[in-house]
């Protein structure tokens, strides 16, 4: 009997390993912000600390942070044009580095950037496709601490529900979408304050939300991968600072 179970047991632990070994391979077989970013991004624009990369204000702080949580296996950089875009303006900006690369491992990783900038008077959380459901759940979790939420081809879980919550809302969603759809945008806006802003990006694609190039499953963008930015930059300023 004993031998059955130390068998048992080594059978289980075998097949833990496999499990953890093949989720971290697959893990790190992320999207890369691709070259074209570089052009518009150096790396003197940006430092890394730990699981952060931040972009501090560029110009006179205007007291406000905000937190982006990475779309399923993509790489911190791919966001890096847009978080130092918003740093032109004033803006803190962080972009997290999740376990995995997969941010619902780590949906409160926001708070540990959060607690080291008291300098910060407002936070929003931001969060490109599986990145929003984390920043939602984040902000549900932390509503003295957040500001509003910001949602890239995104929406909250089904057990994420902020439509009783005084959270800001934006949802930015795209045109050519092949991955999160204008239907799925549609249900989920129960789960949304009545006063959530929606915002459709014509001619962009899912991938547009970041500069990582194409990727699977998604549709062809009608616009530049840098107008699709631009246009994500301008919606943040103006939502943030027409309150």
């Amino acid at each position: 009997m004993k031998k059955k179970i130390r068998v048992l047991l080594i059978v289980l632990v075998c097949l833990v390993l496999v499990l953890y070994f093949g989720l971290l391979a697959w893990s790190n077989n992320t999207y890369a912000p691709a070259d074209e970013m570089w052009e518009y991004v150096d790396e003197d624009d940006y430092s890394v600390v730990g699981d952060f990369t931040i972009f501090t204000p560029k110009i006179v702080a205007n007291g406000i942070g905000i937190v982006i949580y990475p779309g399923a296996l993509v790489e911190p950089l791919a966001y890096a044009y847009y978080a130092n875009e918003l740093s032109k303006e004033g803006y803190l900006v962080c972009i997290l580095q999740v376990a995995f690369n997969m941010s619902i491992f780590e949906t409160n990783k926001a708070g540990e950037f959060i607690k080291e900038h008291e300098e910060v008077d407002t936070w929003y959380v931001a969060g490109h496709s599986m990145g929003g459901v984390s920043a939602a759940s984040y902000a549900l979790d932390n509503v003295e601490i957040v500001e509003g939420v910001i949602f890239f081809a995104s929406y909250p879980s089904d057990a994420t529900d902020l439509s009783k919550t005084n959270l800001r809302i934006l949802s930015i969603y795209a045109e050519n979408d092949g991955l999160t759809l204008q239907e799925d945008i549609g249900n989920s806006m129960a789960l949304l304050p009545p006063s959530a802003q929606y915002v459709e990006i014509i001619g962009g694609n899912h991938a547009g939300f970041g500069m990582y190039g194409m990727q699977k499953y998604d549709n062809a963008a009608t616009i530049t991968n840098l107008e699709q930015q631009d246009q994500m930059v301008t919606l943040t300023i103006a939502f943030i600072e027409n309150e």
